[in-house]
């Protein structure tokens, strides 16, 4: 069955807009009868339904953002206490190289920063201080002051930096964010170190979607092999995964048209798990 003939990419696709954007870009854009979603959001559910970089819509969408990122000015995201011009291009890399990773334009500004984080973790631990240097020598800015800019464990520059860092610096800087105390910024907001209970809770559906991020990475499987463990322990008898009714998020699921069965929902469970599981081991 092709991916257009799930209800769920239908309702998105209706709504794309003849510039390739849903509208607003950023997610915390709020949403109204006339924007009931944003661009971000729609590549999200969209990525997650299985649309490529191959099928028009998403070719649409990565040429409107290609085109925005090539700017001069920021087009969008505009915010005072964010240097917009870095921020709204950190945005928009992430996202184009989530689908097409080998984009030119995506990956100048992923490369800077992967000089940002190399320098961070050169003596082997975090150090804010080489943050802030390596942030202000790439971006001709002063020191990062808000959000997603002052830190960097959040989902956009862990998105976008899979398969440009050295072994090394990848090694140091995950064993940082799992450790970080605040989770993954837009993902999840505790440790990563502490497995959340119950495994049929909205805590478990966000924590799987913050290791399906860090599962790009090539150090994946070393690092991730306790999460590993406790998803094999949250079988059934039948040997399906269930998360529960709670999870129904509009983002991550559903996959099926309807949950109104729980065999539906427990074989998209499933298929989530088992697709996480499989590339760990596809990555070994």
């Amino acid at each position: 069955m092709s991916v257009f003939d799930n209800k769920w990419v239908e309702q998105i696709l209706a709504l794309q807009k003849e510039d390739g954007s849903w509208g607003h870009f950023h997610t915390l854009s709020q949403p109204t009868k006339q924007q009931p979603i944003t661009t971000e959001q729609a590549l999200r559910r969209l990525r997650i339904l299985g649309l490529t970089k191959d099928d028009e819509p998403i070719a649409r969408a990565l040429a409107y953002m290609e085109n925005n990122l090539l700017q001069p000015h920021p087009t969008v995201f505009h915010e005072k206490k964010h240097d917009s011009k870095t921020y709204g291009d950190l945005m928009l890399a992430t996202w184009i190289r989530l689908f097409d990773p080998d984009n030119n334009a995506a990956l100048n500004v992923a490369k800077k920063w992967a000089k940002v984080i190399t320098c961070a973790f050169q003596g082997g631990e975090y150090s804010h201080t080489q943050y802030v240097a390596a942030y202000e020598s790439e971006f001709t800015k002063l020191n990062p002051k808000a959000g997603c800019l002052a830190d960097f464990v959040v989902f956009y520059q862990l998105a976008l930096l899979p398969d440009l860092l050295s072994r090394k610096i990848e090694s140091s800087m995950l064993d940082y964010v799992l450790v970080h105390q605040r989770g993954i910024v837009y993902i999840y907001n505790s440790r990563l170190d502490a497995l959340p209970e119950p495994f049929a809770s909205r805590e478990a559906n966000g924590y799987l979607a913050a290791m399906e991020l860090l599962s790009d990475y090539s150090l994946a499987p070393e690092k991730l092999g306790f999460v590993v463990d406790w998803l094999k322990s949250q079988r059934d008898d039948n040997g399906q995964w269930d998360m529960g009714s709670d999870v129904k998020d509009g983002i991550h699921f559903p996959l099926s048209d309807s949950w109104r069965k729980i065999e539906d929902r427990k074989r998209d469970c499933t298929l989530r798990v088992t697709r996480f599981l499989d590339k760990l081991e596809a990555t070994k």
